[in-house]
């Protein structure tokens, strides 16, 4: 199915570049079109001028053939603008399509894993745009084909018809190769995938493998995928390198018998001077259209299996459901009797403008609440979302009304003020968040330090701090955080944990807060926590209240 799209990519690709595609492609038949006239005019001027003494006409044939060099030129040159252009945007029509369906609010359905997700959108969509290159080449090398096979048909039948005889039955022997170049491809796109994925997983985890002192067989395990990317690599290289020696060999074998056939009529006196130098110019000429058609299967090969791959992605189908719900001022959530992986029959009311407390006692409970609330599917039960069922609201106004910052913090290259404030507001609302997160400690040399990519210039707790003030900024009348603070000392969390108050929970806000943590000093601003324990609700109170009443809280929250 996923060729199939494929293929209806490729043709979307021509249909919604037409202007700027037939434009170029027609400026490129022109190039083709002056450059197999040269041969011919120089023929003329051998014939006509050379051989007659005739200077006026040896003046004006050399006058037409400048022409024919200028109009080269300038169809060159803005035929290729056209057709750069074109790839250039579809390109990237492309990689923002494939992002868009992998950033798609209702989460992507896809066995592919991030690094394979960025093969696709990158190195996958360029291949699928170059489409727009492979068609002027093809038509512009057909129409050079077509006047040089006219061309040697009006000088000798026979030289004619070699051309137009060998000409496709080359082609159709060559093409028999496409299914296999396409394989191969597609191979060497997926392992290279796979190759990225495992590479972004390592790096991502590198200091945890330190630490276990798993880094050799990480390497191990990584030189192994890298083998076989590399084993896929040689493969598709090899056999598209064997169909392009066998493409350019019967070219250059076509032409070289053009050419000593055309060497026999003028020995012969079947021809004259200036006719063998037109066949002579035509058949070296003829090398490059006819090496182009013949690796056309190859190209389309390349084409579609890239296609393909995209179509994978941007035809797959969504985790949730389309929400139609939009209610606006909904603040309230309740999970109830969920049942999810550890979860077993949770329970759990957050009202409006009420900060509360979770304390999981295994991570797995809290790994599963924080992803049933960020995308909710694959569980038993009811979430709700002001009385609606979370996955039935439009996700793009749920995520407006609920957000979820992970303990995973993702950082992107550029600025502190980039990674914050990401759509610009600026003003009080930006210093405010700063300073709950404590973030204005990191930014001492200003907003606009630069941060590296995944933010690696910065410490761990930093990287909270950061992810923290955005969360704090975007201001959503429900903030669900998970372990905000793990990575930052003692004194600072206890100015998160007011600051988090205080902007979320002060006389103007009413907010409401979820923060699912063991820290005390975040626990004790809350108003309410609830303890997880096998799945379910165990215990549930201020945090003075457990921390005076039940010891298992106690060991597990007081430091």
């Amino acid at each position: 199915m996923s060729e199939e799209h494929g293929i209806n990519i490729l043709r979307r690709a021509v249909a919604r570049n037409g202007k700027r595609l037939w434009t170029g492609t027609a400026l490129a038949g022109v190039y083709q079109l002056c450059a197999a006239l040269i041969p011919i005019l120089i023929g003329v001027i051998v014939d006509r001028a050379v051989g007659t003494g005739d200077v006026v006409a040896l003046l004006t044939w050399i006058a037409v053939l400048a022409l024919v060099f200028l109009v080269m030129t300038l169809t060159y040159r803005f035929g290729a603008r056209q057709l750069q252009r074109a790839i250039a945007e579809e390109g990237h029509r492309l990689r923002v399509e494939v992002a868009a369906r992998i950033l798609h609010p209702r989460g992507l359905r896809t066995d592919r894993h991030t690094g394979d997700l960025l093969t696709v959108s990158t190195s996958d969509a360029d291949l699928t745009s170059y489409v727009l290159d492979h068609i002027p080449r093809i038509t512009s090398s057909l129409v050079a084909a077509t006047v040089s096979a006219v061309t040697l048909l009006l000088i000798s039948r026979p030289l004619g018809l070699i051309v137009l005889v060998a000409t496709p039955v080359v082609l159709a022997v060559l093409n028999l190769t496409a299914p296999l170049i396409a394989r191969r491809v597609a191979d060497q796109q997926e392992q290279s995938g796979r190759a990225t994925s495992l590479a972004t997983d390592l790096v991502t985890g590198l200091r945890p493998l330190r630490g276990i002192g798993a880094q050799d067989a990480a390497a191990e395990r990584y030189r192994v995928v890298s083998r076989r990317s590399l084993a896929a690599t040689l493969r598709a290289a090899r056999t598209q390198n064997a169909y392009l020696s066998v493409s350019t060999t019967l070219s250059t074998l076509l032409a070289g018998g053009i050419a000593i056939a055309a060497g026999w009529f003028a020995l012969t006196g079947r021809i004259t001077v200036g006719e063998f130098i037109t066949v002579i110019g035509s058949a070296q000429f003829l090398i490059e259209p006819f090496g182009v058609l013949a690796v056309v299967p190859s190209w389309f090969a390349a084409a579609r299996a890239a296609a393909s791959r995209v179509a994978s992605v941007t035809e797959a189908g969504l985790v949730l459901p389309e929400g139609l719900l939009t209610s606006e001022g909904v603040t309230d959530l309740r999970l109830s009797g969920v049942t999810a992986g550890p979860l077993a029959g949770l329970d759990l009311h957050v009202r409006p403008g009420e900060f509360v407390g979770v304390v999981a006692r295994r991570p797995a409970d809290a790994e599963t609440l924080v992803r049933l609330l960020t995308l909710p599917h694959g569980y038993d039960g009811d979430i709700l979302l002001g009385g609606e069922r979370l996955e039935s609201v439009d996700r793009s106004h749920a995520r407006r009304l609920l957000h979820v910052e992970p303990h995973r913090t993702d950082l992107f290259t550029g600025t502190l003020a980039s990674n914050i404030d990401v759509r610009g507001d600026g003003g009080e609302r930006l210093t405010a968040a700063m300073r709950a997160a404590a973030a204005d400690e990191v930014a001492t040399a200003g907003l606009d330090a630069p941060v590296s990519e995944r933010g690696t210039n910065l410490s761990g707790g930093q990287r909270q701090r950061v992810a923290l003030a955005r969360a704090l900024l975007a201001r959503p009348p429900l903030l669900v955080l998970h372990d905000p603070t793990t990575a930052v000392d003692a004194m600072t969390e206890h100015a998160i944990a007011g600051g988090i108050r205080a902007l979320r929970h002060g006389p103007d806000a009413g907010y409401g807060t979820v923060v699912i943590t063991s820290s005390p000093a975040l626990l004790a601003v809350t108003d309410r926590v609830v303890v997880i324990g096998d799945g379910t609700v165990v215990a549930e109170g201020s945090h003075a209240e457990l921390s005076a009443t039940d010891e298992s809280y106690r060991r597990a929250v007081l430091r």
